[in-house]
């Protein structure tokens, strides 16, 4: 993966989210304010972002949070805003969505957070800019994290400690049995579920390598049945008891960090980037896939 834009964005996440702080206080009043019922739209890694953001605000005493695959937004439902996540500005489901919004519900806020401000500014009532953290490679990384920094910020979390995680992340060498593993399955539990979605998308997308995403107490109901020599099942956050025994008990390989599941995101990106360059791919260019989905 050296040498590819991927690998550089990457590195760069702890820097950027030491910056998390000063884009929360400087766009507050584009945020969900406390006690406000929030609705947050994105597509792929945008809607995963939504769903860990989504859980964390509600944990956190801040107003009810429900997220959206942006093209299943549910329109009879009343809403004091809605944030809508997207790297390009361009995707056609938001573009959509934003515009129906004006329609069926015109008093309504919407927010979009974007790293091209210009191509989402016309349909957006207020346009959060993340320009600053925007990405070369079509497989997202540090966009994504940084909005999920800022957005944790603003909720009033403090990230040195996630940062520095991260960087301990970016140093150390990743292990062989990862490198050369035939599948993985990603686990998370509350909002470490979306990053555990995240991570899988990362690896079909940068690697082309067969990978799932569960609830980690779902993972009991039929999933774990995959599970054998040769494959990893990773936790994001803390394993409910006895499932990493019954995981290896398959054969499989079970892995914990005990890092914040951002910062261990980090690592599954790592990861999801060797395998690419140990297949002979770029994970730039990825098959099938553009930077932004524009349908016509």
């Amino acid at each position: 993966m050296s040498g590819t834009f991927m690998a550089d964005e990457i590195a760069s996440q702890p820097r950027c989210w030491r910056d998390a702080a000063n884009l929360a206080a400087a766009n507050a009043r584009l945020l969900p304010a406390p006690g406000t019922r929030v609705a947050v739209v994105g597509c792929g890694t945008s809607w995963f972002i939504a769903q860990a953001y989504a859980v964390l605000r509600e944990k956190a005493g801040l107003g009810e949070t429900d997220a959206f695959a942006a093209s299943e937004f549910p329109l009879g439902r009343a809403y004091d805003q809605v944030v809508a996540i997207t790297r390009s500005g361009t995707t056609t489901e938001v573009h959509t969505l934003l515009a129906r919004l004006r329609e069926v519900m015109p008093g309504t806020p919407t927010t979009a957070v974007t790293g091209v401000p210009v191509e989402i500014a016309g349909v957006a009532g207020a346009v959060v800019d993340l320009s600053s953290v925007d990405e070369r490679s079509v497989v997202q990384t540090r966009f994504a994290t940084t909005v999920l920094a800022m957005l944790r910020a603003h909720l009033g979390e403090d990230l040195a400690p996630v940062i520095a995680q991260a960087e301990r992340a970016l140093a150390e060498p990743l292990p062989a049995e990862l490198v050369g593993a035939e599948q993985f399955s990603f686990l998370g539990t509350g909002w470490s579920v979306g990053l555990a979605n995240e991570a899988a998308l990362k690896f079909r997308e940068a690697c082309l390598l067969w990978t799932e995403s569960y609830p980690a107490f779902d993972y009991r109901h039929g999933p774990i049945s995959i599970s054998e020599a040769g494959r990893v099942t990773w936790m994001f956050g803390s394993a409910p008891d006895g499932l990493a025994e019954e995981v290896r008990r398959t054969g499989g390989a079970f892995v914990e960090t005990g890092l914040d599941p951002m910062a261990d995101l980090v690592r599954a990106q790592r990861v999801a980037g060797a395998i690419a360059e140990r297949k002979g791919l770029n994970p730039d260019n990825p098959r099938s896939l553009t930077r932004s989905v524009v349908l016509s």
